[in-house]
């Protein structure tokens, strides 16, 4: 790489019309809202992720799942002496966060026991030997009460584990326990701003516990942020695991559609909305995506959209060849000036390192696809999430939902076939769209975590809301996040989403290793 380039930022314009910038490799920012110096000199950088790594912690509760396996394959620690930390931290916090529902702290020794004895003999069980996690309640987890929470499942106790919960079992991991989610993963709890449901309450942000955590894996995020289990995994069908990882600062991965079964989640497979719903890890340290995804994906022979695509390691991905698209709003809902300049630093940290980085922003097509998404996911006035609640005996739904099913007007099959091939069509377009670059740095959401207890009012315009999340749900396109910047007025984490093509996970999770240790990433919260 040269030393002290002089280059140009070069205006020129999106398809959507907003203005976007160009900055080649070498730049020293490439911060959409101020104009970049052409004469900035540059000190040369490694163009591997790893160069930049952040520190380990060498706390059990807080290490990374990486550094934690390896610690327990070399015998420097003990399953059981792992165990009983994450269950001493959990103890210590849960009454305050809320975040794990129901617990298998017994099952949990015995089975750390076990492979400690395995573990003398030199015989592991896999890559995640003695690790411990949690799992969001909306999966099956055998002989661990799975409510999903909704009354309907109050008391079942599946007899087998969903599809990823076995994978991860198999390769060593011990479960303590279940992550809350809202009912079903949608229907949360009037007028309260967080992940809740009717049987459990509601999860709090260990970094402020009169914040939120989003949803709907807000109870894995805000249990992984404080300590409380190695990682979880979450799903999402329109940012429910993208948005935890941002409010609470830890580091997750939405899979590309048809990478993850979803076999044993209480919104698994099949319909017209199949393919938005998608499945990943969320951990502290980026590195642990990297570690979790592969071993979780691959067909599973009853998920019938999930395909055998090998897994390429983000290790290989060369960042200086990459061509990065970066935007700080989408044009259609307001961003808070906190996020915005998040964004554009994590660009601006891309801008000295990859080929290139582009401020550009389909704002039409990211419009007309959140419209249509909007008009499929309603538009049989929530009967699809009503026989959701009647095959699982739900008689009564949470306020949220039933207000919003009672709310909602059914439109015409016509109508419905045309949004279906508006979204297919719009896709197509959003895949061309990104046919210049490798990688797209985006909002997660609006803000940083709001107060749980959040005014509606703040919010001018509901129609745009939440469309950089959606819109990756529809398309299927693999999105890392990973926290790259805090709040002045809260200190509260604020993430990036990293969004790759389909398929390349690798790309997506190479630049969030790059910017977590640009950042510092994840940073242990301040409950105690």
């Amino acid at each position: 790489m040269k030393q002290n380039p002089t280059l140009q930022a070069t205006p020129s314009f999106a398809p959507s019309g907003l203005p976007r910038r160009t900055f080649l490799r070498g730049a020293a920012s490439v911060c959409a809202l101020a104009a970049v110096s052409n004469s900035t000199p540059l000190q040369a950088r490694s163009t591997s992720a790893a160069a930049v790594a952040v520190k380990d912690s060498d706390e059990i509760i807080f290490m990374s799942a990486t550094k934690l396996a390896a610690l327990l394959r070399s015998r420097k620690l003990s399953a059981r002496e792992v165990v009983d930390a994450y269950i001493g931290r959990q103890i210590a916090i849960d009454d305050r966060l809320n975040a794990v529902v129901m617990t298998c702290y017994a099952r949990a020794r015995d089975e750390a026991t076990v492979l400690d004895q395995r573990a003398k003999r030199g015989d592991f069980a896999g890559a995640l030997h003695g690790v411990p996690m949690t799992i969001k309640d909306s999966f099956d987890t055998e002989g661990v009460i799975s409510t999903g929470g909704t009354y309907g499942r109050q008391q079942y106790v599946p007899k087998k584990d969903a599809a990823v919960v076995a994978r991860l079992r198999s390769q060593g991991a011990i479960l303590l326990g279940k992550s809350n989610t809202p009912e079903f993963t949608l229907g949360g709890v009037g007028g309260i701003n967080t992940t809740g449901n009717m049987l459990h309450g509601s999860t709090h942000n260990p970094y402020d516990l009169t914040r939120t955590t989003s949803g709907s894996s807000g109870g894995a995020g805000a249990n992984v942020a404080a300590g409380g289990a190695a990682f979880d995994i979450g799903s999402d069908i329109g940012g429910s695991l993208r948005l935890p990882a941002h409010m609470t600062g830890t580091a997750a991965l939405k899979t590309t559609a048809g990478r993850v079964p979803r076999t044993g989640h209480i919104v698994d497979y099949g319909g017209v909305l199949d393919s938005w719903q998608q499945l990943g890890p969320l951990a502290r340290r980026v590195q642990d995506l990297a570690l979790l995804a592969p071993i979780i994906s691959g067909p599973d022979f009853r998920d019938a959209a999930c395909a055998p695509v090998p897994w390429a390691d983000p290790a290989a991905v060369d960042l200086a060849k990459l061509r990065v698209a970066f935007y700080p709003q989408n044009g259609l809902s307001k961003v808070h000036e906190d996020v915005q300049r998040t964004v554009s630093q994590a660009a601006s940290w891309l801008g000295e390192i990859a080929a290139s980085v582009n401020q550009d922003c389909p704002t039409a097509l990211i419009q007309d696809l959140h419209k249509a998404r909007g008009q499929l996911a309603m538009g049989d006035g929530w009967a699809w999430y009503q026989r959701l609640a009647k095959k699982w005996g739900t008689n009564h739904l949470s306020p949220t939902m039933a207000e919003a099913v009672t709310a909602a007007k059914p439109i015409s099959s016509s109508a419905f076939a045309e949004a279906a091939e508006k979204a297919d069509e719009t896709k197509s377009r959003l895949l061309s769209w990104f046919a210049k670059y490798d990688v797209l740095i985006c909002p997660v959401a609006e803000n940083a975590a709001t107060l749980i207890d959040w005014d509606p009012a703040i919010v001018s315009d509901w129609s745009g809301v939440l469309s950089d999340v959606g819109t990756f749900n529809s398309t299927g396109w693999p999105v890392a996040v990973v926290r790259c910047g805090t709040s002045a007025d809260g200190g509260m984490p604020i993430g990036v989403q990293i969004v790759a093509a389909p398929w390349r996970e690798d790309i997506a999770l190479a630049v969030a290793r790059y910017l977590e240790g640009r950042s510092g990433g994840w940073v242990p919260p301040s409950i105690v």
